[in-house]
Parts: structure tokens; C-alpha cells; sequence
């Protein structure tokens, strides 16, 4: 008896060792069960889509993004997709095709989608043909109701000439954006200083007043060309894709410079002077790059802003070349930026595939 005794006595901290051994184990399986759940579900990768010049707005709790779809194998329209997450593009919608043999009818590119008053409004570029890219032109689809995503119908082109009484004097225009400052609705896009016979042409970003969201009711005054070294360099220098970013009274223009089909492409920056008038040049202050690639992320830009879903962060939705080689394969990403001291933007280096980035706050 003493022995089998002493036998169980000594047996108990075996037995309290394996069972603790048990719910170590337990606990660590279950903590990795949890760390593995909380991967998948509070982070994301870039890319978050295929496609380029993306552009994204948050209304009603809803992130609202746009494309244009221009190839012989889908067609040729415009879609809104709709999406609870920021870091999730939903289903497209088609909500408008251009006609056949117009000025629109061809080479559909760099949609916006924009909310003034109770109306939707989309900014888009077309042209009658191409390559070559001579007869592009912007206009504006205004909506039928408050959706979106529902109807929408053809405002026309968009005067971007040096007289806005004279249509015919319209001259090349892609990447129209629009915004209010001080009450005033304002328009700016990326144009030629005059009409060409070839799209080998520099590019230089214009702004003009508006009466109305399809009417410009000012000569067109020029911001920015492609002087900085930053800016030239390439076969063919350019500033496009203009995008309006504001913090508190601080206005800002983040376009894009380089060409777009090179890695080189990448994002410079207008800082209105507080209370000057934003059509005269000597009201914007030039900086830049304020983004550009890496030898992982190559040729970003063309980029939208938007906040995360309880509106305490900042992201940048912009594209990014696939390969190092000519061309217009690109992808979509997603990252946080802020703000520095002196309110202005900081966007950091883009973040490369593949990378775990802690999803927007308050994203579920």
C-alpha cells in the first residue's frame, strides 16, 4: 500500500504537467486560431483591383468608384460600383453609353463622379476616334434621380477653350475635375495650349469658373506646366489627372507628371494661397514629387481621396503600373496618408504587393 501510495503521489505532477501541457497547447491553438482570424479580417493587400485612373467617393455610408470600360471585348460605357468597404469594389453598374458617331463615341477615359445639390454628376473624356488621341474632349452626364447608379443623361462637352461663348473654339481636354471654393464652383483639367494634328503634344493643367456644373463661364487661366525637373525628363512631358484635395481652408490640387504609360509617372501638388484668387497662376504654389514609385511600386498615379468609414483616417486611391515595359497595364491601390504641422499632405512611399495594410477604421 505504502508503495502504491507513494506510486499516485508521485504520479500527480506528472499528470498536472501534462495536463497543463493540454491547456498551454489549447490556449496557443486557440490564440492562433484567433491571431489567424484577426489576419484575415483587419487586413488587406494591394492590389485591390485591375484598372486605372480610379476615382472614389464616400456618400451615405457608401463608397461610390468609377470606371470607364473601353475595349472591343466588353464595350464601351461608363459603371458606378457600390460598396460598404473602402478595400472592396462592388459589382458595376452601367449607367450611360455614349452614341455612335458623335464627338463622345470613342476612347472613353478618366470618369468622376460628383455630388452638387441633389444631383450626381459624372466628368469623363471621349473623343469621335483614335489613336491618334487629337480630338479628346471632356463632358458631363447629370443624373435623373438621387441614385448614382441610376439614369443619367448627356449635358454635352464641356468649353475648354480661351473663349466660353465660342464652342468651336474648344480646345483638347481630358481629366476634368470640378470643386467649390468660397461658393464658387471652379473646373480643372489637364489641356494643349492649342488644338494639334498629333497627340505628341506637352500638357499643362487649366482652370476655369463655372455657372453651372456643365457650363464654364470663364477664359481658362493656366496653373502648371511641366518645368520642374521633377516634371520632364521623359519622351513626352505632362501634367494630368488633376484632383482637388482640401483640408480645413487649405485647397490643393494633387496631379500626376511624367508620362503615364512609363514608371515614372508620379504626383505633384498646388497649394492655393489662402484667400487669393484661384484663377490667377501666381495664387499656386508648385511642390513635388509628393508621391512617387519604388523599384517594387512603379508609375503611380492618378490618384482620388476619400476617409474611412468613421471618418478619422485618410486614404489615397491611385494606380500603379504592372510591369517596368511601355504601356497602360495598371493596378488599383489603396493607402493611409496624413497630414502634416503645417496642414499639408503626406503620403509616404507606396506600399508593394502583396504587404499586409491594417484595414480603414471602422471598416468591417
Amino acid at each position: 500500500m505504502l508503495t502504491h501510495n507513494k506510486s499516485i503521489r508521485s504520479g500527480r505532477p506528472l499528470l498536472i504537467s501534462l495536463l497543463l501541457g493540454v491547456l498551454t497547447f489549447s490556449v496557443d491553438f486557440v490564440y492562433a486560431q484567433s491571431n489567424s482570424v484577426q489576419d484575415s479580417t483587419s487586413y488587406f493587400t494591394n492590389p485591390v483591383g485591375k484598372g486605372a485612373d480610379p476615382w472614389i467617393i464616400k456618400d451615405n455610408n457608401s463608397y461610390y468608384s468609377i470606371f470607364s470600360v473601353n475595349n472591343p471585348k466588353d464595350g464601351n460605357f461608363i459603371a458606378v460600383s457600390k460598396s460598404a468597404a473602402l478595400t472592396k469594389i462592388g459589382s458595376r453598374k452601367k449607367v450611360w453609353t455614349p452614341p455612335a458617331n458623335a464627338w463622345n463615341s470613342k476612347c472613353l477615359w478618366a470618369p468622376e463622379l460628383h455630388r452638387l445639390g441633389d444631383k450626381w454628376y459624372i466628368y469623363y473624356t471621349a473623343g469621335k476616334s483614335g489613336p491618334p488621341y487629337i480630338y479628346q474632349r471632356s463632358g458631363v452626364l447629370e443624373s435623373v434621380s438621387s441614385d448614382p447608379q441610376g439614369d443619367y443623361t448627356d449635358k454635352g462637352m464641356l468649353i475648354t477653350g480661351d473663349d466660353p461663348q465660342d464652342d468651336s473654339k474648344t480646345i483638347w481636354a481630358i481629366d476634368l475635375t470640378v470643386t467649390e471654393i468660397n461658393n464658387e464652383l471652379y473646373a480643372v483639367w489637364s489641356g494643349w495650349e492649342k488644338n494639334s494634328d498629333t497627340d505628341k503634344t506637352s500638357q499643362h493643367l487649366y482652370i476655369a469658373k463655372m455657372s453651372n456644373p456643365w457650363t464654364i463661364s470663364s477664359e481658362r487661366v493656366k496653373i502648371s506646366s511641366p518645368v520642374e525637373p521633377w516634371e520632364i525628363g521623359g519622351p513626352l512631358n505632362l501634367n494630368e489627372g488633376p484632383q482637388f484635395l482640401k483640408n480645413n481652408k487649405d485647397v490643393f490640387i494633387i496631379y500626376s507628371a511624367r508620362e503615364s504609360w512609363t514608371p515614372e509617372y508620379r504626383l505633384g501638388q498646388l497649394k492655393l494661397k489662402q484667400g487669393s484668387n484661384p484663377l490667377l497662376l501666381s495664387s499656386w504654389t508648385k511642390s513635388g514629387p509628393v508621391f512617387q514609385g519604388t523599384d517594387k511600386v512603379l508609375g503611380t498615379g492618378h490618384a482620388s481621396f476619400t476617409t474611412s468609414p468613421d471618418d478619422k483616417e485618410h486614404w489615397i486611391f491611385y494606380h500603379s503600373k504592372v510591369g517596368k515595359e511601355p504601356g497602360w497595364n495598371r493596378d488599383l491601390r489603396l493607402q493611409q496618408f496624413f497630414w502634416d504641422k503645417q496642414g499639408n499632405p503626406q503620403f509616404g512611399k507606396p506600399i508593394p504587393a502583396g504587404e499586409k495594410i491594417k484595414k480603414p477604421s471602422g471598416e468591417k
